[in-house]
């Protein structure tokens, strides 16, 4: 009896197991039926997810080689998926090596049913034929079926997005110096607003990025991406040693020429349906060379370039809800210049050693005025200072300059002096002091040149020169010497600046440069240039 009890206690006892193990085997069974069933559901859903794609998008095409989905977790995995334009596929505009879409199961407690999407390494391809067929399509980028595109690669709205070590290129008219942002990374959550959804910013993203290789940047911020009409987004960005080299392409298509030069700065940006703020806080460009370049074939485009210029700043001039500040800007160790190529000859007008200090910059007039100060070497030798104090547009300009140029070697404007009045000098120097006041739609003040022991006959230099020329060129001199001050040995005048502005609605710095410009080339050659314009003629 005793045996008999404990045999059934034995059969008893081992009949849990035996349950456990039948429940656990037909578990198994179904996974592996599930595991074994996706990847016969993977090849007849990767085409009619590549074909839904295709019929979604305009002027693109996908190609989806590999997909994957699986049952047990919901989630599915794109490997290989291109995307190019139909007008130039050549390179594709994006690659996706690999692209997986889930469930967020984490949400599912909170009541929600979305997704959450990682991109491992993608590329952007962008090149200057592409952005220009998009330029002049006639349907719009948000109609081009890109949103419905995406659903077809996962139906659940994506609530958690990252990207790591991603690419970004854009090539312009010189291949050999992409725009690139590499080992990019972007973190992007509560997307779909279910968390704090009575915030104005309820997601918030953060991004990383190296910039044309020596550069970085970073964006934390927040924002709200179902806002309408667009998302809103306010951040803090700051970027450090940019090198701006690589925006010379894109530069010489607005005749400005740039060499070498770093950018760095940081500040915060705000944009919404009811405000647009850029705030820079600090903003500094070291050791750029930069021209603007003026030719007579590219005239007609300068000036409908100004023309939009003069629009933009008289639209954002002032305008209520969009505020631009920046609180201090510096530019240093640079050479700013001026060329003119006008029928083969050029002539370079430049400041080396170029530091300027801008403060309190802003759209907005009650700001106050911004500050300005310049120092430099004019032509590499004119030692130079300027300041300035100015105001956003209100009822007109508003400036105050003033400039002042001591010690400029004449022989470095021989190119100048014989573009425009056909002859060169051998010594002597330039200087200048100009005062220039705009308020009230009035302009006020002078601008008064020096030149000092100039000589501009010199037998040696020019015995090379025709016989006309030099007697020219000793007439020129005899003129300047008869203008001499006699106690300071230098030749002077000083035209005076004043009068109404023929457009009240003319910008400041235009002003400016009018000013500067017109003045400049009447009075580098004082008063003598009617006797020599007239000697030119007569010769």
């Amino acid at each position: 009896m005793v045996e008999d009890k404990e045999s059934r206690g034995r059969t008893r006892g081992g009949a849990v197991p035996k349950v456990l193990l039948w429940v656990v085997g037909v578990l198994i069974a179904l996974v592996l039926l599930v595991f074994i069933a996706s990847f016969f559901i993977d090849e007849p859903l990767r085409r009619t997810t590549e074909k839904r794609m295709n019929q979604s998008l305009k002027g693109y095409s996908v190609r989806l080689p590999k997909l994957h989905f699986s049952l047990i977790g919901l989630s599915i995995t794109l490997k290989g998926l291109t995307i190019s334009q139909q007008a130039h596929p050549q390179p594709p505009v994006a690659e996706f090596p690999y692209l997986r879409a889930s469930v967020q199961w984490r949400e599912i407690l909170s009541g929600k049913l979305v997704g959450d999407m990682r991109l491992d390494a993608p590329k952007i391809h962008v090149n200057l034929n592409q952005l220009r067929t998009e330029a002049a399509s006639k349907v719009p980028m948000k109609q081009k079926g890109w949103q419905q595109a995406f659903e077809a690669i996962y139906p659940l709205k994506i609530n958690l997005l990252k990207i790591t070590n991603a690419g970004i290129t854009y090539i312009d008219a010189d291949d050999k110096r992409p725009l690139k942002l590499t080992n990019l990374s972007l973190e992007a959550d509560n997307i779909r607003n279910i968390h704090l959804p009575d915030k104005v910013y309820p997601s918030n993203f953060h991004l990383e990025t190296d910039i044309f290789g020596s550069g970085h940047g970073t964006v934390d911020g927040r924002a709200n991406f179902l806002a309408e009409p667009t998302p809103a987004v306010k951040a803090a960005i700051e970027l450090a040693k940019v090198p701006l080299g690589y925006f010379a392409p894109m530069l010489a298509r607005t005749n400005m020429k740039i060499e070498g030069g770093v950018l760095s700065a940081d500040g915060n940006v705000e944009y919404g349906r009811k405000v647009q703020t850029a705030r820079l806080k600090k903003l500094t460009i070291h050791g750029v060379r930069l021209d603007y370049i003026h030719a007579p074939e590219t005239a007609r485009a300068e000036k409908r370039r100004a023309e939009k210029v003069k629009k933009a700043a008289k639209e954002v001039s002032n305008k209520p809800n969009l505020i631009l500040t920046v609180e201090h800007f510096s530019l240093t160790d640079a050479n700013i210049g001026f060329l003119n190529d006008y029928g083969g000859k050029k002539v370079r007008l430049f400041l080396s050693d170029a530091n300027l200090y801008l403060d309190n910059f802003s759209n907005q007039f009650s700001k106050g005025p911004a500050r300005a100060k310049l120092s430099g070497r004019f032509m590499g030798s004119g030692v130079t200072e300027a300041t300035a104090a100015f105001r956003p547009e209100d009822k007109g300009p508003d400036l105050d300059l003033y400039v002042k140029i001591t010690g400029t070697q004449l022989v470095s404007l021989n190119d100048l002096l014989r573009t425009y009045g056909d002859f060169d000098v051998t010594a002597g120097t330039f200087s200048l002091v100009t005062e220039l006041h705009l308020k009230n739609n009035r302009v006020n003040g002078y601008i008064k040149p020096f030149f000092k022991d100039m000589k501009v006959y010199d037998r040696r230099q020019d015995k090379n020169k025709g016989f006309f020329h030099q007697v020219y060129e000793m007439l020129v001199g005899g003129i300047a010497k008869l203008l001499e001050n006699k106690q300071r040995d230098q030749v002077a005048t000083k035209a005076d600046i004043s009068g109404p502005l023929q457009s009240p609605k003319t910008n400041t710095w235009q002003v400016v440069v009018e000013l500067v410009r017109n003045a400049f080339f009447k009075a580098i050659l004082p008063t003598f240039e009617k006797e020599v314009t007239a000697l030119g003629r007569k010769r």
